[in-house]
């Protein structure tokens, strides 16, 4: 298609575009910003995003639109707003659903059928933004899948802006701009999958971190999208929508940031504590007595519903999940298949095996029933539903699903990270440890050996650093375990 003329995008702030390979990481787009993520930059990806998802110059069309949506950050509204004039000067049309979280963006892109940017920076600190994308369909957009592309082509628009002939070529016809409100609709579907209608009335304290769990759980689990009124006395904690996270960061994964919420179920008699991350698309649990809930026993017992309702089917996950969650699906007469870590491996491995549903040690939670796309919201009404459905606590019934003892993730910095794994894979191996190499460096003890335990080593993608999560039938095995593996992996037994 012939191109109209050129608009040209302005030098960031530092008088130099951006290396876009500095912000562009294997899943999303995050960095500082202004400083590294402006309106300059936020244009520029714009563009390219409408052209590598498939909109540009199909304004009018019909399958030319793009759905945005943004968190409660101070810098998303404007960095929405230069984002989507990047994809209306390429002749895409767009559709701005304003502050929602990630997976209610998924539900959006699933729902219309259209490809996606959330901008949101996910549990990161006050000074970041990014973008999540997704083609129609909540289908991922990563390294290999569409990040590449658009990563390359907003650096050429950025690299020749100001030059003669350079910038965003801007498409005969430009698109334009709509906005919706789809909050309600997102909460209506929810409850569709995961009906709570007919569960015992429970306490349920919910912190929000002043992320976007401040909207979407007054919506699906209270009134405020104007549905009908469930069994749930809701205490909200930090609804309030802050992106300066005035009370803590918004990232459950860090214990320091459950604090809160547990003396808070405990002050409060809850029957269950929620926490959300800032875009609300992971869930971490509390039980009655503030103790947190292991996602591998969350992804256990959600497995095990999902396969009520699909007897046999494919359940997915990543090789840090406890061996607890493969030994209960197989017994329950499921599929488990194991993957490594991250989502962009999950979201494939969920296409291509027709999984009903996936679960990582890091509290995503991915489902068929939801185009195959993260929800923390959903997982959160699984478990929610089982407790509602039995009359005893929450520690009682996640027990059964937590039998054994884990580390959970241990991060050490290294000089040498590939010899440091070499010579841990050596000592193992020699006393009879099974070897495995999907991701990183996994070992389990030898055939027989009881009581059983695994370990796996697993490099960082950006820093020298490599994450120690290991197993043990019991806490003495899983403590020998761990202890000597670090005291290799730190030089005190290399």
């Amino acid at each position: 298609m012939p191109l109209a003329t050129l608009r040209a995008v302005a030098d960031t702030p530092n008088g130099s575009p951006i290396d876009l390979a500095t912000i562009v990481k294997a899943y999303d787009v995050r960095g500082l910003a202004p400083q590294q993520l402006d309106e300059t930059v936020a244009h520029a990806l714009g563009a390219a995003a409408a052209d590598v998802l498939g909109v540009a110059g199909k304004a009018g069309q019909g399958d030319g639109t793009l759905v945005i949506g943004h968190d409660m950050r101070p810098t998303s509204p404007t960095l929405v707003d230069a984002f989507a004039r990047g994809v209306t000067d390429r002749g895409g049309d767009v559709l701005v659903i304003g502050l929602c979280s990630t997976d209610g963006l998924y539900f959006a892109s699933g729902h219309l059928g259209a490809p996606g940017a959330m901008f949101t920076a996910s549990h990161n600190p006050a000074a970041y933004n990014g973008i999540k994308m997704c083609f129609a369909g909540a289908k991922p957009v990563g390294t290999g899948t569409g990040l590449d592309e658009v990563r390359s082509l907003a650096q050429q628009f950025l690299d020749t802006a100001g030059t003669d002939g350079g910038g965003v070529p801007v498409a005969p016809r430009t698109g334009t701009r709509s906005d919706r409100d789809l909050l309600g609709e997102y909460a209506a579907h929810l409850r569709t999958l995961v009906p709570l209608g007919g569960s015992r009335p429970l306490k349920v304290v919910v912190d929000a971190g002043n992320g976007m769990a401040g909207l979407t759980a007054p919506a699906v689990l209270g009134t405020e999208a104007g549905l009908t009124e469930l069994p749930l006395e809701v205490v909200p904690m930090y609804f309030e929508l802050d992106g300066t996270f005035p009370n803590h960061e918004a990232n459950p994964l860090e214990p320091a940031n459950l604090v809160d919420l547990q003396e808070a179920v405990v002050e409060h008699g809850g029957d269950i504590g929620l926490a959300f991350d800032g875009d609300a698309d992971r869930v971490f649990v509390v039980d009655e007595k503030g103790d947190p809930v292991s996602p591998s026993a969350v992804t256990a017992m959600v497995a095990l519903r999902e396969l009520a309702k699909s007897p046999g089917a494919t359940i997915l996950h990543n090789l840090i999940t406890s061996r607890a969650v493969p030994e209960q699906v197989s017994a329950a007469g499921g599929t488990p298949v194991r993957t490594r870590v991250g989502h962009s491996f999950i979201k494939a491995e969920m296409a291509r095996t027709g999984a009903v549903f996936g679960g990582e040690h890091s509290a995503h939670f991915y489902f068929k029933d939801f185009w195959g796309a993260d929800t923390g919201m959903l997982a959160a009404m699984h478990v929610l539903a089982a407790l509602g459905e039995q009359d005893g606590p929450l520690s009682e019934l996640v027990a059964e699903f937590d039998p054994y003892s884990a580390s959970g993730e241990i991060n050490s910095t290294v000089t040498d990270v590939a010899g440091t794994t070499a010579a841990v894979r050596e000592r193992w191996e020699a006393r009879g440890g099974v070897v495995d190499t999907m991701d990183g460096l996994t070992v389990s003890s030898p055939e027989g050996e009881q009581p059983a335990w695994w370990f796996n080593l697993r490099p960082s993608n950006t820093e020298p650093l490599l994450r120690l999560n290991a197993e043990g039938a019991d806490a003495a095995t899983m403590e020998r375990v761990r202890d000597e593996v670090l005291a290799q992996v730190r030089g005190g037994d290399a």
